[in-house]
């Protein structure tokens, strides 16, 4: 019988088809996961690199260039591609990984795909157990993309040690959102794109905002590779990875997996079901139908 053990043993010894193993009995929470993830001998030197922002900036392109960057020096990268769940059916849709083929027979890069399970803001518990488990593994670098809609931004903070937060130049109104927020979490703003009319006042007005705190913002043309040099050598330069917030971020972390085993016994697939049923009588009550559920 498999055990955690061996699994461990073969994903430090760089084991990707292990480590793919391990991920998907963390992932639908079967055994022994549980095991597994309280004997991991986690990596806290490994980067986790945090890549967001709205659907169409481009953040699939720009992650393959940053991997591509760090493997032709040496470097082993991982990937999660977080994607949306469907409402509808609660899978996922999994696109990154067709739009990241390239580098689907690259010894130095894995990839992976995981659902948001229903997460508001992208990042589920088991997202964050799964990038545990990487960080267990021979790994130099964590990419992490999420679906960049909701509060992923400000969950994808209490994950990684730097959030880089993606924009284009059509991205005007995000600039509202910048000062609401982002800029407490953002360490670092990338302007994709930037050849499209309109980049170079787009970029000089996120500059301005910035300019009293020590946040870069960078200019990419992710699909030409421009500008990626300059992101990549910022994204592993010595310098403080949120460490002046770490208890804050770890205490997030701990509550959401806290949250995710709490909800353990609700089932949304037979909550759906009920509900169906429920919502067909006349006497319907959201709150007294949820009573029966607490």
């Amino acid at each position: 019988m498999e055990t955690h053990d061996s699994l461990l043993q073969a994903i430090e010894q760089g084991s990707f088809m292990a480590l793919a193993r391990a991920l998907t009995l963390v992932e639908n929470d079967i055994y022994p996961a549980k095991a597994l993830l309280r004997s991991l001998k986690i990596k806290g030197d490994v980067p986790v690199i945090g890549i967001t922002g709205p659907p169409g900036a481009g953040k699939s392109t720009l992650v393959n260039e940053i991997a591509s960057y760090f493997v032709a020096k040496k470097m082993k990268i991982a990937i999660l591609a977080v994607d949306p769940t469907s409402p509808f059916n609660f899978g996922s849709l999994l696109g990154d990984r067709i739009r990241m083929s390239s580098h689907f027979n690259n010894p130095g890069i894995y990839i992976r795909s995981v659902a948001t399970r229903g997460a508001l803001g992208g990042i589920s518990a088991k997202t964050i157990e799964m990038v545990d488990v990487m960080k267990s593994a021979d790994f130099d670098l964590i990419l992490v993309e999420t679906v960049g809609v909701g509060q992923s931004e400000l969950e994808i903070a209490g994950l990684a040690d730097r959030t880089v937060v993606v924009l284009v130049p059509e991205s005007g109104d995000e600039i509202q959102n910048i000062k609401s927020g982002l800029m407490e979490i953002a360490d670092g703003f990338v302007v994709n794109k930037s050849d499209r009319d309109g980049a170079a006042l787009f970029a000089a007005n996120l500059k301005k905002l910035v300019q009293d705190k020590p946040i870069p913002v960078f200019e990419t043309v992710a699909d030409q590779g421009a500008g990626i040099t300059e992101l990549c050598e910022w994204l592993t330069a010595p310098g403080d990875f949120n460490r002046e917030r770490k208890s804050y971020l770890m205490a997030e972390k701990a509550f959401k997996i806290i949250q995710d085993y709490r909800m353990k016994d609700v089932d949304r697939a037979k909550l759906r079901a009920d509900l169906a049923i429920a919502l067909t009588l006349p006497e319907f009550n959201v709150y007294k139908f949820i009573d029966k559920w607490l």
